[in-house]
């Protein structure tokens, strides 16, 4: 029987847990220094903000883990000693939200004594990411913080009681939740972006402009152009305000940091391990080293899947990469497939969704044709990308309108031609059945503007009520 340890209790980590349980009998354990049990990162954000309580976002009941024989161990990883295939531990901190500690299950060896080395035949890096920060002076200061973790949502619950003022650091889909839940305890808010609109690394111009304004209708006063010079001391080694570089100051009790995410892979640098901003993989999630893989946000890919980045850290990617290296481990070798590119999120009340290849500058895709249509009257917006030439349909953005994963998962993967998708538009509209329906007018924009793309008999939809006013 092998000895199975997975260091990180994420959506990667678990996942590989439960998939190698049902597929073998070997000794599995799970370290974690954050909690004792696994949780849903997703849904920290209604935990604070008072729509959830800590035990409604665990998925399993805690009996779960003695069940499957899923050993459960509270502990820092210090050191892996790859060589003699041991991890130096410290015990976790205490638990926290409620939880209850184990004896000889959680942070403690046989006899509840603290652990201090673990052997492994087979290790899963599963670490997870860590916010950046980029060196400002001030940023150690109480009040500072990132939201990655269950850690980060204590300290936020702490440090934002009686707070009247709070900043966010960057936007992107983070920074959007950090205003949120700051606005929802009556926090005036204000966010930072450095770039000329909101998010538009990642949205075209009209996506991020039409956000831009929904954030400013949700009282965040959204200062683009801008960036953190230093973060100001309140004279108790509290945050007392920001400046920027253009040499404004702002007060604020809080400043929340949301640009962005990195591996969390200090502990493994200077090792036998290679590594570069996250842990190396091939195709199977194999490091350079054998019986060592890893899984999650740490990952970067020698060779990414086609159409997808190096390093991709979101939910969904973990969850897939846990289910293919389980197979891996158990004696089928599997490659990491995670099919056509697709994310989802909210920006307040507005639905948002992307698929395949949805660049923000068609400029740098010369090969890319662009449509997109926009609602006069509602905040309902659609983009489609498809090959100039083709009109194979690669990727599209929509905010509004909810569509079906597996119809354009389908439809990007097969190369449907655009002509096709706009004909067939409705069969991906996932809207409750009485909301109203918008692709006739989509098609017969999309016509006017592409003559060149012959739309056949256009599909309606299911149901004649499918077409009412909702």
């Amino acid at each position: 029987m092998r000895s199975i340890v997975i260091i990180g209790n994420g959506i990667a980590g678990i996942t590989a847990a439960r998939e190698i349980r049902k597929r073998s009998d070997d000794r599995i354990t799970v370290i974690s220094s954050e909690t004792d049990h696994f949780f849903s990162r997703t849904a920290l954000m209604y935990v604070f903000m008072g729509h959830m309580e800590y035990h409604h976002i665990k998925p399993y009941e805690d009996w779960f883990w003695q069940k499957n024989r899923i050993d459960l161990v509270r502990a820092q990883v210090e050191r892996v000693d790859f060589e003699t295939k041991t991890l130096h531990l410290t015990p976790g901190p205490s638990p926290s939200q409620g939880e209850g500690r184990r004896k000889g299950k959680i942070g403690s060896g046989k006899g509840g004594l603290p652990i201090s080395s673990m052997p492994y035949d087979v290790l899963v890096l599963a670490v997870g990411s860590k916010p950046n920060f980029f060196g400002w002076p001030g940023q150690n200061l109480r009040g500072v913080q990132g939201l990655y973790g269950m850690p980060d949502l204590e300290r936020m619950q702490a440090d934002t009681k009686d707070v009247r003022q709070a900043v966010v650091v960057g936007g992107g889909l983070i920074g959007i939740e950090l205003c949120e839940m700051l606005l929802s305890k009556g926090i005036q808010t204000t966010m930072l972006v450095r770039e000329e609109s909101y998010w538009n690394s990642v949205l075209p111009h009209e996506e991020s402009v039409m956000i831009g304004k929904h954030i400013g209708e949700h009282h965040v006063a959204l200062r683009v152009n801008t960036e953190l010079a230093e973060i100001i001391d309140d004279g108790n080694g509290r945050v007392g305000g920001v400046r920027t570089k253009a040499g404004e100051t702002i007060p604020t009790q809080f400043v929340g940091v949301a640009v962005g995410v990195s591996p969390n892979i200090d502990f493994l640098k200077d090792t036998p391990l290679e590594t570069d901003r996250g842990v190396l993989v091939n195709e199977y999630l194999e490091t350079n080293l054998p019986n060592v893989y890893a899984i999650g946000d740490c990952v970067q890919h020698r060779n990414p899947p086609k159409d997808r980045k190096p390093l991709e850290q979101i939910w969904y990617t973990g969850r897939i990469m846990g289910e293919t290296l389980a197979q891996t481990i158990t004696g089928t070798q599997t490659a990491y497939n995670p099919g056509v590119f697709f994310n989802s999120a909210k920006f307040f009340d507005i639905e948002y969704q992307t698929y395949g290849v949805a660049p923000a500058h068609l400029q740098d895709h010369p090969n890319l044709r662009a449509f997109y249509w926009q609602s006069e009257a509602k905040k309902l917006l659609m983009r489609f990308y498809f090959y100039a030439e083709t009109g194979a349909v690669v990727g599209m953005n929509t905010f509004g309108i909810r569509q079906r994963q597996n119809v354009w998962s389908r439809w990007i993967s097969e190369e449907r031609p655009i002509a096709e998708v706009m004909a067939n538009l409705t069969e991906a509209n996932f809207d409750p059945e009485f909301f109203r329906r918008y692709e006739p007018e989509i098609v017969a924009r999309f016509q006017e503007q592409h003559p060149e793309w012959k739309i056949g008999k256009v599909r309606p939809a299911k149901s004649w009520l499918a077409g009412l006013w909702g």
